[in-house]
C-alpha cells in the first residue's frame, strides 16, 4: 500500500483546514516545497497536492509553487483542486504530475468519460463525502448523490483511481471512517485511495489489510501524531503496529 503524506496549498503556503472550513486553517510552511522534500527525507515515494484556492474559485493561484514541488524532484506527484477542463489537465501533466484529481468537473459524465478515454490511469476522481452525499466546489456544497453509488458508476465508465475522503473526518484527528472503506473495498473495482482523519498506526495496517491501494495523512503527520516513515514501513509491510 502506498503511502501519500499531504500538502494543501493556500496563498502560496503549506496550511490544514479542519473539516473543510476555510475559516479553521492553520499555516504550517511557507516553503512547501522544503516540506516535499522533508517527506521524501523520510522515505516518501508519494505526494498528494491540494490547491485550495482553485478548490474554492478555480484559480490557478499557487501553479508556480506546484511547479516548485515538481523541481524537488524524486516524488510521484498528484494533484487536484479546481481542475475542471482539459487545457488546466494537460498543464499539470506537462509539469510533470503523474496523476490529476477531478472533483466538481467529474459530475459531468461527457468530460469525465471523455478525459478518462485520453488520459486513462493519469486520471483521478476524489469524491469528498459529508453524510454520505457528495460535496463539490471546494466542499462548500453537497449533492443529493450518494458517495458509494457514485464511486460504483465511476468504476464502471472507467476511472481506476478514486479518492474518498470523509469530510467529517478530516483534520478531526479521531480517527477515520473505517466503515466506509471496508464498503468501497467490497462493492467498488478500482483501486481506492483513503483520505481524512487517519491519525492511528493501528488504522494504516487495517486499510493495507483490506486491499486498500493508498492512503493520505496529512494533519497526522504535521502534529506528530504519526510518524511518516513508520507509517511507510507499516504499509510495505515492513513493520508490525
Amino acid at each position: 500500500m502506498e503511502i501519500f503524506p499531504a500538502i494543501d496549498l493556500r496563498n502560496g503556503q503549506a496550511v490544514r483546514l479542519k473539516q473543510g472550513d476555510y475559516n479553521q486553517i492553520t499555516v504550517y510552511s511557507s516553503s512547501p516545497a522544503d516540506v516535499a522534500q522533508e517527506f521524501k527525507a523520510q522515505g516518501a515515494r508519494n505526494l498528494h497536492v491540494v490547491d485550495l484556492d482553485g478548490a474554492k474559485d478555480g484559480s490557478l493561484s499557487n501553479f508556480d509553487t506546484v511547479c516548485e514541488i515538481i523541481k524537488t524532484g524524486g516524488l510521484s506527484v498528484q494533484v487536484g483542486g479546481g481542475i475542471r477542463d482539459e487545457q488546466r489537465i494537460q498543464k499539470y501533466l506537462n509539469l510533470g504530475v503523474e496523476r490529476v484529481i477531478l472533483g466538481t468537473s467529474a459530475l459531468d459524465r461527457k468530460f469525465l468519460t471523455h478525459m478518462i478515454a485520453k488520459f486513462g490511469s493519469q486520471i483521478a476522481v476524489g469524491v469528498d463525502a459529508k453524510n454520505g452525499k457528495v460535496a463539490i466546489k471546494g466542499w462548500r456544497e453537497v449533492c443529493d448523490i450518494d458517495s458509494v453509488q457514485f464511486c460504483r458508476e465511476l468504476a464502471d465508465i472507467g476511472v481506476q483511481t478514486i479518492i474518498y475522503t470523509d469530510i467529517s473526518k478530516d483534520g478531526a484527528m479521531s480517527g477515520t471512517n473505517m466503515e466506509i472503506y471496508h464498503q468501497l473495498a467490497k462493492e467498488v473495482n478500482c483501486r481506492i485511495i483513503a483520505s481524512g482523519g487517519v491519525c492511528f498506526e493501528h488504522e494504516i495496517s487495517q486499510l493495507s489489510a483490506l486491499g486498500t491501494y493508498g492512503v493520505i495523512i496529512g494533519k497526522a503527520i504535521y502534529t506528530g501524531a504519526i510518524n511518516l516513515a513508520k507509517a511507510i514501513a507499516i504499509a510495505d509491510g515492513k513493520q508490525e503496529v
